[in-house]
C-alpha cells in the first residue's frame, strides 16, 4: 500500500481506537513501502512517529524502528517544519527511554509538552504525557508519573477516546496502589480490562494480569499471584514472545516462587518442616531459577539492562537462601554495576540490600577469623546505609522499608548487637508498610522485631511504657507491639484457638490471625 495520507490516517485512528489487529494487518500489507521510507518520502516524519507507536505496542521490534530512524540522521533540523521537528523529537525520546537513558527521555518529553497546542495532532499530546509518565515511574518518581498519566487520561477523555483512557488507567492503577489505594487500583484494572478486552491487545491485557499479580502478592496471596503471572505469561507469549514485558512477568513469577521457597526454608529451620517440605523447597527453587533463565534470555536479546539486573537480584536472593553466598555475592555485584551504569537508583538500592544481607549472613555464621567477622559486619552496615541513601532518591516506600530492614538487621547481628539502632530502623520500616502488606517483607520485619524484643527484654519495654516513654512511636505502633506480646501468649494458653483469643480479648479473629501470621506462628498453607 502506498504511503498516502489515507493510510497514515487509518494507522493513527487504529492507534487511538487500540484496534491492534487491524493496525498490525495494515502495517504488514504496507511492509514493502514502509521498508523504503526515507526522509524524503511524503509525510516521512509523521510515518516514522506512527511506526514508533506501533512498535511500542508490540509490532516487530525496536531494531526495526532504529533502522528506519537511522535514515533521518543527516536531515538538517533547522530546515524542518516545527510539527515534523516535534514528531522527530518524540521518536528520539522513546528511543532514549527504550535505551534506558531515562533522564534524556524525560528532558525531551518535557520540551515536546511545552510546544503550543495545535502544532501536532491532539492524540500526540496524550502520547507525550503517557510516555513521560512511564519514564518517571521507571525512575521511582511516582507523583510526577501520576501527574502525567492523569494528564494523558484527561486529554484522552476530551478526545472521546475510551480505549486510550483505558490504557492510562492501567498505569494509574499501579501508581495508586503504591499510595495504598488498593480498592481504587483494582477497580481501575477492572474498568480497563472491560474496555480493552475486545481489542485483543496482548500488551495491555497482559499488563493488567501482571499488575493484579503484583497487587495480591503484597497481601501474601502467593498462589493467587502465581496464577495471575502465569496468565500474563500466556498472553504475552502468544502474541509478543520477545517483548520485555514477558520477561518481566517471568521475573515476577520467579519472585513469588522465591518467597514460597523462603517460607518452606524457614519452616525447615524452625523444625516444623518434614522431608517432603524440603524436597518441595528444592523443587520450587529450581522452578524459580528456570523462570529467571527464560527472562534473562529475552532481556539479553533486547539489551535490557534494568531487566537483567532484576534477574540477577532475584537469582542472588535464591542463592543466598540456599547458602551459596559466593554465587549470591557475584550476582549482587553484577546487578549493582548495571544499575550504576544507567544510574538506576532502584536497581542499585536492591543490589545493596542483597549485598547487606549476604555480608550479614557471613558475619552471623562467623566465617573465618574474628577480623573477618568484623569486616563482614561493617560491610553489611555500610551496604544497608548506601541502600537507604539510594532508596530516598526515589518515592518507592517499599524499597526504603527494605533498606531500613537491612540496616536494622545489620545492627542486630552478633557482632554489633546494637539493639537501640535496630529498634530505630525497624520502627522506620514499620512506618513505610501498610496494613495490607502481609508478604515476606512484613514477615522479615516481624521476625526481626521478635529477635530484638527477646534480646532487650519484655520487662524493659513494659517499664518504659508504664513511665510514658515511647520514643518517637505513635500510639498505633505501641498498640501493635503490645498486641504482638499479648496475643501469642493468650493463643498458646487457649489451646491455639483463634476464636477463643478473639472472644477473650474482644478483637476480630482477622486481627488475631494477622498478628500470628506476622510472627510466623501459623503454618503457611
Amino acid at each position: 500500500m502506498p504511503l498516502t495520507t489515507q493510510l497514515l490516517g487509518k494507522l493513527n485512528k487504529a492507534l487511538v481506537d487500540r484496534s491492534v489487529r487491524e493496525g498490525f494487518a495494515l502495517l504488514d500489507r504496507s511492509r514493502r513501502d514502509l521498508g523504503s521510507l526515507t526522509a524524503g518520502s511524503p509525510h516521512a516524519v509523521a510515518y516514522l512517529l506512527c511506526i514508533a507507536q506501533w512498535v511500542d505496542l508490540g509490532y516487530r521490534d525496536f531494531a526495526y524502528l532504529d533502522e528506519l530512524f537511522s535514515r533521518f540522521a543527516d536531515v538538517p533540523r533547522a530546515s524542518m517544519l516545527l510539527a515534523d521537528y516535534v514528531r522527530l523529537r518524540l521518536v528520539e525520546a522513546l528511543r532514549a527511554f527504550v535505551a534506558e537513558d531515562v533522564e534524556q527521555a524525560i528532558s525531551i518529553f518535557g520540551f515536546v509538552l511545552q510546544v503550543e497546542a495545535g502544532i501536532v495532532e491532539a492524540h500526540l499530546a496524550v502520547v507525550a504525557h503517557y510516555w513521560k509518565g512511564r519514564a518517571h515511574r521507571r525512575q521511582g518518581q511516582y507523583e510526577l508519573a501520576l501527574h502525567h498519566i492523569g494528564e494523558a487520561k484527561r486529554l484522552a477523555q476530551e478526545m472521546n477516546a475510551p480505549k486510550l483512557v483505558a490504557v492510562t488507567k492501567i498505569h494509574e492503577s499501579w501508581l495508586l496502589f503504591q499510595r495504598g489505594q488498593r480498592r481504587d487500583a483494582f477497580r481501575l484494572l477492572d474498568e480497563a480490562e472491560a474496555e480493552l478486552k475486545s481489542t485483543g491487545h496482548a500488551l495491555s491485557l497482559g499488563n493488567i494480569e501482571s499488575a493484579r499479580g503484583r497487587f495480591v502478592r503484597r497481601s501474601g496471596e502467593y498462589t493467587t499471584a502465581i496464577a495471575h503471572f502465569e496468565r500474563a505469561v500466556e498472553i504475552y507469549a502468544g502474541h509478543v514472545p520477545e517483548h520485555p514485558n514477558l520477561a518481566r512477568a517471568l521475573v515476577n513469577a520467579a519472585y513469588v516462587k522465591r518467597l514460597i521457597a523462603f517460607d518452606l526454608r524457614h519452616r525447615s529451620r524452625s523444625g516444623r518442616a518434614k522431608g517432603p517440605d524440603h524436597a518441595r523447597y528444592l523443587e520450587v527453587c529450581q522452578e524459580a531459577l528456570e523462570l529467571l533463565r527464560r527472562a534473562e534470555d529475552i532481556y539479553s536479546r533486547q539489551h535490557h539492562q534494568a531487566g537483567t539486573g532484576s534477574v540477577l537480584v532475584n537469582a542472588g536472593h535464591l542463592h543466598l537462601d540456599s547458602g551459596d553466598l559466593d554465587r549470591a555475592e557475584d550476582e549482587a555485584k553484577k546487578a549493582f554495576l548495571l544499575g550504576e551504569e544507567k544510574q538506576d537508583h532502584i536497581l542499585m538500592a536492591r543490589a545493596r540490600i542483597l549485598q547487606s544481607a549476604i555480608q550479614n549472613e557471613r558475619a552471623e555464621e562467623q566465617l573465618g577469623e574474628s577480623t573477618d567477622t568484623a569486616m563482614h559486619a561493617h560491610l553489611a552496615r555500610n551496604f544497608a546505609e548506601e541502600a537507604i541513601v539510594l532508596a530516598k532518591l526515589t518515592q518507592n516506600s517499599r524499597l526504603l522499608a527494605g533498606a531500613y530492614v537491612a540496616r536494622a538487621s545489620a545492627a542486630a547481628n552478633e557482632f554489633f548487637q546494637d539493639w537501640e539502632t535496630a529498634k530505630h530502623f525497624a520502627a522506620l520500616a514499620g512506618e513505610k508498610l501498610g496494613k495490607d502488606d502481609l508478604d515476606h517483607l512484613s514477615k522479615q520485619l516481624s521476625l526481626l522485631k521478635t529477635r530484638i524484643l527477646r534480646a532487650t527484654g519484655i520487662d524493659e519495654m513494659l517499664r518504659a511504657w508504664s513511665e510514658g516513654i515511647v520514643g518517637d512511636k505513635t500510639f498505633q505502633q505501641v498498640t501493635e507491639e503490645f498486641a504482638e506480646l499479648v496475643i501469642p501468649k493468650v493463643w498458646a494458653r487457649e489451646g491455639r484457638k483463634i476464636a477463643r483469643v478473639a472472644e477473650q480479648l474482644s478483637i476480630s479473629p482477622k486481627k488475631v490471625r494477622r498478628i500470628l501470621n506476622n510472627l510466623d506462628m501459623l503454618r503457611t498453607p
